[in-house]
């Protein structure tokens, strides 16, 4: 498949994880990639390998993208290698989890500003690159913490849930430039992400197959499953679909328990 050739796409915090698959997939289907780290340089560079590998261009750029100077200099070092950007995947995350009583102000800053600040100035670089290239999509991974609540998850979920009305609202501001933004609500994926958890660490497995008998489809999403609809989101046949955030989570957040 190539719905994507010649494409330039920026996955942020793509060395690992869901951001590694979506980066791989958008590569496996024509695009050049952007990838995106912060801290651990080694897998960055061996996703970027990965993409050279499929025949595509990866160029890696470190930067923290909850610090606005930082997050200029990503979109600067774009502009410089490729003239302009197709699309966005807004999937670098971080945060603190505690309890909200244990909660510091500085937890809050740094979860806020990479998990959400940086979705709104990101858009604002992102827009002015695509609207050279007549429009473009942008793509934000959000979690189910943004409407349920999830054990030590206080400020995550609700930096999740400022994504998403952030969604909302440049969705409606940027479908006249011909940009389409929406999100993507994974359920439970297994990447070492779940290893933030206390409960994951202590039950493990066990908190695994609670999940899976709790889901209907019968089966934790994947970072595949994922990939499948943010790909889907960016091409002209989701052309419709505006500020809207996307579940894929096997129908496990619609029972009532």
């Amino acid at each position: 498949m190539t719905r994507f050739t010649d494409r330039i796409v920026l996955v942020t915090g793509s060395g690992r994880g869901i951001g590694r698959e979506l980066a791989l997939r958008f590569a496996r289907e024509g695009a050049d990639l952007v990838v995106n780290f912060f801290r651990n340089r080694e897998p960055a560079e061996e996703t970027a390998a990965a993409i050279r590998a499929l025949g595509r261009q990866a160029l890696v750029v470190k930067a923290n993208v909850g610090d606005l100077d930082d997050l200029a200099r990503l979109y600067d070092e774009i502009e410089a290698a490729y003239g302009g950007l197709d699309v966005l995947v807004h999937n670098a995350a971080s945060g603190y989890n505690r309890p909200a009583l244990e909660q510091r102000p500085k937890g809050w800053e740094w979860t806020m500003n990479i998990n959400a600040r940086s979705l709104l100035f990101g858009a604002q670089h992102a827009t002015r690159l695509m609207e050279g290239r007549g429009g473009g999509a942008i793509v934000a991974i959000s979690s189910l913490g943004s409407i349920r609540v999830m054990e030590e998850y206080v400020v995550v979920g609700t930096s999740k849930a400022a994504l998403e009305a952030l969604v909302r609202y440049l969705g409606v501001e940027l479908a006249p430039r011909h940009i389409r933004v929406n999100a993507v609500s994974p359920g439970v994926v297994r990447t070492d992400a779940l290893e933030h958890f206390a409960t994951f660490r202590d039950e493990g497995q066990a908190l695994i197959d609670e999940v899976l008998a709790q889901t209907p489809a019968g089966r934790l999403c994947t970072p595949e499953d994922v990939a499948d609809v943010v790909t889907y989101l960016c091409t002209d046949e989701a052309a419709l679909i505006c500020g809207q955030t996307i579940v894929v989570d096997g129908g496990y957040s619609l029972l009532a328990r």
